[in-house]
């Protein structure tokens, strides 16, 4: 699980949400930072796609001190 910002550009408000970082398919940069999950959902966030890859990295490095 990773800590991303939700951005919504309508109401100009941002929250922190936990994601399960094994749903992210694909992040790009456009110039907000989306992350497509495996569902199809699409989220916008604060984190830019350098700083979410290095969280799922720090992610799968702690799961693997568990096996």
């Amino acid at each position: 699980m990773i800590k991303l910002t939700k951005f919504n550009s309508e109401a100009k408000k941002k929250g922190e949400f936990v994601l399960n970082a094994e749903v992210i398919e694909t992040i790009e940069e456009t110039p907000d930072t989306v992350v497509t999950l495996t569902n199809g959902k699409k989220l916008i966030v604060d984190e830019g796609m350098d700083e979410i890859v290095r969280r799922v990295m720090k992610y799968r490095r702690a799961l693997k001190q568990f096996n």
